[in-house]
Protein backbone atom coordinates (compact mmCIF):
# COMPACT_ATOMS: atom_id res chain seq x y z
CA UNK A 1 0.00 0.00 0.00
CA UNK A 2 1.28 3.60 -0.70
CA UNK A 3 0.99 6.27 1.05
CA UNK A 4 1.24 9.40 -0.39
CA UNK A 5 3.39 12.33 0.89
CA UNK A 6 0.35 14.65 1.45
CA UNK A 7 -1.93 12.19 3.78
CA UNK A 8 -2.82 12.55 7.46
CA UNK A 9 -0.57 9.54 8.89
CA UNK A 10 2.51 10.57 6.62
CA UNK A 11 2.70 14.13 8.16
CA UNK A 12 2.67 12.36 11.79
CA UNK A 13 5.86 10.99 10.93
CA UNK A 14 7.94 13.73 8.62
CA UNK A 15 6.75 16.77 11.23
CA UNK A 16 8.31 16.35 15.24
CA UNK A 17 4.92 17.89 16.69
CA UNK A 18 3.70 14.42 15.34
CA UNK A 19 5.40 13.08 17.84
CA UNK A 20 2.44 14.72 20.36
CA UNK A 21 -0.02 13.76 17.69
CA UNK A 22 1.05 9.80 18.14
CA UNK A 23 1.45 10.17 22.18
CA UNK A 24 -2.33 11.75 21.87
CA UNK A 25 -3.12 8.11 20.11
CA UNK A 26 -1.47 6.27 22.62
CA UNK A 27 -3.17 7.98 25.25
CA UNK A 28 -6.74 7.28 23.79
CA UNK A 29 -5.52 3.87 23.04
CA UNK A 30 -4.60 3.03 26.10
CA UNK A 31 -6.43 4.49 28.50
CA UNK A 32 -10.26 4.52 26.50
CA UNK A 33 -10.53 2.45 23.50
CA UNK A 34 -8.97 -0.98 25.32
CA UNK A 35 -10.49 -0.36 28.70
CA UNK A 36 -13.65 0.23 27.26
CA UNK A 37 -13.46 -1.36 24.06
CA UNK A 38 -11.16 -4.09 24.45
CA UNK A 39 -13.79 -6.75 24.69
CA UNK A 40 -15.26 -6.04 21.87
CA UNK A 41 -13.30 -7.98 18.69
CA UNK A 42 -14.83 -6.08 15.59
CA UNK A 43 -13.74 -2.58 17.35
CA UNK A 44 -10.30 -3.84 18.00
CA UNK A 45 -9.74 -5.47 14.57
CA UNK A 46 -10.74 -1.59 13.06
CA UNK A 47 -7.81 -0.16 16.13
CA UNK A 48 -5.41 -2.91 14.82
CA UNK A 49 -6.34 -1.55 11.01
CA UNK A 50 -5.37 1.98 11.59
CA UNK A 51 -2.01 1.22 13.44
CA UNK A 52 -0.77 -0.53 10.59
CA UNK A 53 -1.68 1.99 8.04
CA UNK A 54 0.37 4.27 10.85
CA UNK A 55 2.74 2.01 10.97
CA UNK A 56 3.03 1.49 6.45
CA UNK A 57 3.14 5.48 7.00
CA UNK A 58 6.38 5.73 9.08
CA UNK A 59 8.25 2.93 7.28
CA UNK A 60 8.06 4.97 3.39
CA UNK A 61 8.77 8.20 6.06
CA UNK A 62 11.84 7.76 7.53
CA UNK A 63 13.06 4.95 4.85
CA UNK A 64 15.98 6.78 3.22
CA UNK A 65 14.97 4.98 -0.48
CA UNK A 66 11.85 2.72 -2.07
CA UNK A 67 13.54 -0.83 -1.85
CA UNK A 68 14.26 -0.15 1.79
CA UNK A 69 10.49 0.81 2.63
CA UNK A 70 9.66 -2.29 0.62
CA UNK A 71 11.98 -4.56 2.45
CA UNK A 72 10.95 -3.23 5.71
CA UNK A 73 7.11 -3.68 4.51
CA UNK A 74 7.58 -7.37 4.62
CA UNK A 75 7.22 -7.64 8.56
CA UNK A 76 3.65 -6.26 8.40
CA UNK A 77 2.43 -7.33 5.72
CA UNK A 78 3.22 -10.91 7.21
CA UNK A 79 2.11 -10.03 10.43
CA UNK A 80 -2.07 -9.12 8.66
CA UNK A 81 -1.37 -12.18 6.30
CA UNK A 82 -0.58 -14.46 9.61
CA UNK A 83 -3.70 -12.68 11.45
CA UNK A 84 -6.26 -13.63 8.88
CA UNK A 85 -4.82 -17.17 8.65
CA UNK A 86 -5.09 -17.36 12.55
CA UNK A 87 -8.74 -16.35 12.42
CA UNK A 88 -9.41 -19.37 9.90
CA UNK A 89 -7.20 -21.96 11.09
CA UNK A 90 -5.58 -22.66 14.63
CA UNK A 91 -2.37 -24.53 14.72
CA UNK A 92 0.88 -24.71 16.73
CA UNK A 93 3.05 -23.33 13.52
CA UNK A 94 0.57 -20.64 13.12
CA UNK A 95 0.41 -19.28 16.93
CA UNK A 96 4.09 -19.23 17.07
CA UNK A 97 4.15 -16.77 14.19
CA UNK A 98 1.72 -14.95 15.44
CA UNK A 99 3.69 -13.80 18.59
CA UNK A 100 6.56 -13.70 16.55
CA UNK A 101 5.27 -11.38 13.89
CA UNK A 102 3.36 -9.14 16.75
CA UNK A 103 6.35 -8.91 18.96
CA UNK A 104 8.43 -8.39 15.38
CA UNK A 105 5.55 -5.22 14.85
CA UNK A 106 6.20 -3.73 18.09
CA UNK A 107 9.59 -3.29 17.96
CA UNK A 108 9.27 -2.00 14.26
CA UNK A 109 7.42 0.12 15.48
CA UNK A 110 9.78 1.71 18.58
CA UNK A 111 12.53 1.57 16.30
CA UNK A 112 10.73 3.71 13.67
CA UNK A 113 9.34 5.99 16.70
CA UNK A 114 13.41 6.21 17.98
CA UNK A 115 14.73 7.16 14.87
CA UNK A 116 12.11 10.11 14.77
CA UNK A 117 13.68 11.13 18.75
CA UNK A 118 17.30 10.59 18.10
CA UNK A 119 17.41 11.52 14.24
CA UNK A 120 20.01 14.43 13.99
CA UNK A 121 19.30 18.72 14.76
CA UNK A 122 18.43 20.43 18.77
CA UNK A 123 16.49 17.99 21.47
CA UNK A 124 13.07 19.94 21.58
CA UNK A 125 10.08 19.52 23.35
CA UNK A 126 8.29 17.19 20.43
CA UNK A 127 11.39 14.70 21.15
CA UNK A 128 11.06 14.49 24.94
CA UNK A 129 7.23 13.91 24.02
CA UNK A 130 7.95 10.93 21.22
CA UNK A 131 10.63 9.06 23.97
CA UNK A 132 7.53 9.29 26.18
CA UNK A 133 5.76 7.72 23.70
CA UNK A 134 8.37 5.14 23.09
CA UNK A 135 7.80 4.46 27.35
CA UNK A 136 4.19 3.85 26.48
CA UNK A 137 5.16 1.24 23.80
CA UNK A 138 6.94 -0.66 25.80
CA UNK A 139 4.26 -1.12 28.02
CA UNK A 140 2.44 -2.73 25.20
CA UNK A 141 5.36 -4.74 23.90
CA UNK A 142 5.23 -6.37 27.38
CA UNK A 143 1.28 -6.98 27.98
CA UNK A 144 1.56 -8.32 24.28
CA UNK A 145 4.09 -10.91 26.22
CA UNK A 146 1.79 -11.47 29.29
CA UNK A 147 -1.64 -12.02 27.56
CA UNK A 148 0.28 -14.62 25.26
CA UNK A 149 1.59 -16.53 28.57
CA UNK A 150 -1.98 -16.08 30.06
CA UNK A 151 -3.66 -17.44 27.20
CA UNK A 152 -1.65 -20.59 26.70
CA UNK A 153 0.19 -21.76 29.26
CA UNK A 154 -2.87 -22.44 32.16
CA UNK A 155 -1.62 -21.03 35.31
CA UNK A 156 0.50 -18.45 34.45
CA UNK A 157 -1.05 -15.65 35.88
CA UNK A 158 -3.71 -15.64 39.22
CA UNK A 159 -5.90 -12.51 38.36
CA UNK A 160 -8.58 -11.64 40.31
CA UNK A 161 -11.65 -11.65 38.95
CA UNK A 162 -13.50 -8.50 37.90
CA UNK A 163 -17.27 -7.25 38.05
CA UNK A 164 -17.20 -5.47 34.90
CA UNK A 165 -18.76 -6.79 31.45
CA UNK A 166 -16.17 -3.98 29.60
CA UNK A 167 -13.30 -5.96 30.91
CA UNK A 168 -10.52 -7.74 28.85
CA UNK A 169 -7.70 -9.62 29.26
CA UNK A 170 -5.90 -7.02 26.63
CA UNK A 171 -7.13 -4.40 29.25
CA UNK A 172 -6.24 -6.38 31.91
CA UNK A 173 -2.44 -7.01 30.84
CA UNK A 174 -2.26 -3.43 29.38
CA UNK A 175 -3.40 -2.11 33.20
CA UNK A 176 -0.96 -4.92 34.72
CA UNK A 177 2.61 -4.14 32.19
CA UNK A 178 2.13 0.30 33.59
CA UNK A 179 2.21 -1.22 37.06
CA UNK A 180 4.88 -3.05 36.58
CA UNK A 181 7.57 -0.87 34.36
CA UNK A 182 6.04 1.88 37.01
CA UNK A 183 7.64 -0.58 39.92
CA UNK A 184 3.67 -0.10 41.62
CA UNK A 185 2.86 -3.18 42.31
CA UNK A 186 -1.08 -3.33 43.45
CA UNK A 187 -1.47 -7.48 43.53
CA UNK A 188 -4.80 -7.72 41.45
CA UNK A 189 -2.58 -9.92 39.01
CA UNK A 190 0.48 -11.82 40.01
CA UNK A 191 3.03 -13.85 37.76
CA UNK A 192 2.99 -17.53 38.72
CA UNK A 193 5.16 -19.24 35.70
CA UNK A 194 9.01 -18.50 35.72
CA UNK A 195 8.79 -17.23 32.35
CA UNK A 196 6.19 -14.37 33.11
CA UNK A 197 8.38 -13.41 35.99
CA UNK A 198 11.27 -13.17 34.34
CA UNK A 199 8.98 -11.36 31.92
CA UNK A 200 8.06 -8.78 34.97
CA UNK A 201 11.75 -8.41 36.19
CA UNK A 202 13.18 -7.14 32.78
CA UNK A 203 10.14 -4.69 32.81
CA UNK A 204 11.04 -3.80 35.82
CA UNK A 205 14.72 -3.25 35.07
CA UNK A 206 13.65 -0.92 31.73
CA UNK A 207 11.45 1.02 33.58
CA UNK A 208 13.97 2.13 36.44
CA UNK A 209 17.00 2.57 33.76
CA UNK A 210 14.80 4.08 30.79
CA UNK A 211 13.71 6.84 32.08
CA UNK A 212 16.96 8.27 33.33
CA UNK A 213 18.98 6.83 30.70
CA UNK A 214 17.01 8.24 27.54
CA UNK A 215 14.61 10.53 28.56
CA UNK A 216 16.66 12.22 31.32
CA UNK A 217 18.82 12.98 28.42
CA UNK A 218 16.71 14.49 26.31
CA UNK A 219 15.82 17.09 28.60
CA UNK A 220 19.25 17.65 29.70
CA UNK A 221 20.45 17.90 26.36
CA UNK A 222 16.60 20.20 25.51
CA UNK A 223 16.66 23.55 23.78
CA UNK A 224 13.57 25.17 24.42
CA UNK A 225 14.70 28.21 22.99
CA UNK A 226 16.22 29.69 26.67
CA UNK A 227 19.65 31.13 25.44
CA UNK A 228 22.34 30.33 27.73
CA UNK A 229 24.59 33.00 29.24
Amino acid sequence: MIIKKDRFLYRFWTQEKGLSGMLILLFIMHFIAIPLFGSYPHFMIAVNIFWMLFIFAGIIAVSKHRKQALIISIIPVLFLAIQWINYLNHNVFILFADLILSVAIMLLLIVLVLAKVLEPGPVTIYRIIGSVVVYMLLVQFWSTLYLFLFEHIEGSFQITESKFESNSDQASFMYFSYVCITSTGFGEIVPLHPLARALVQIEVLTGVLYPVVLIGRLVSDANFGVKKN
